[in-house]
């Protein structure tokens, strides 16, 4: 089973639908969450997030190596989810340039937590940011954020099946097929 690839803008409301998308699979849902929140903002931002959530959802929270817990937790489950769905890969990407990773290996990295993603028996779902709508940022390590979340995105486009660029928390089905999502 291939994962569905959400896309979209910061605040595109694609988490949002990807966590709709989630509960129409099953009971049993898994989420992966990627961030380090590293101020206050982003711990209110990850607060909302978890409450958007609710109880529905076992979570697990890896910055640098979410294919290995996710492959952890899944080997060690009495119980297989009905849904994983990761959460976000770009912040995992940032976390992992920031600590010093080259592009290469962030890539290598992408192509595994793919390969670990279409594996699953249950349904699946990554979410991202779009990067290929935004100016290029002044700092080379933004530059490389860019390039590197933009060839990543590439990567996971290929391999899903199903693929939804979110604008203003409205699905555009860019390849596949979503279902009717409330």
């Amino acid at each position: 089973m291939t994962p569905v690839l959400f896309i979209g803008g910061i605040r595109s409301g694609k988490s949002g639908l990807a966590l709709r998308w989630g509960a129409l699979q099953g009971p049993r849902r898994l989420f992966v969450a990627t961030c380090v929140p590293e101020d206050a903002q982003m711990r209110e931002r990850v607060r909302r997030h978890q409450e958007e959530r609710g109880t529905a959802w076992a979570c697990i929270e890896e910055a640098l190596h979410p294919e290995e817990a996710l492959t952890r937790h899944l080997r060690e489950s009495a119980n297989p989810e009905d849904v994983v769905l990761l959460d976000c890969v770009s912040l995992w990407i940032a976390a992992m340039l920031s600590n010093g990773r080259s592009e290469d290996l962030v890539l290598k990295k992408v192509e595994s937590l793919a390969a670990c993603m279409c594996a699953l028996d249950a349904a699946a779902a990554l979410v991202t940011a779009e990067v290929g709508q935004c100016l290029a940022p002044v700092s080379e390590l933004g530059r490389r954020f860019q390039d590197t979340l933009g060839a990543a995105n590439q990567i996971l486009a290929k391999r899903c099946d199903t693929v939804a660029l979110v604008h203003c928390g409205l699905p555009l089905t860019l390849k596949g097929r979503l279902p009717e999502i409330p």
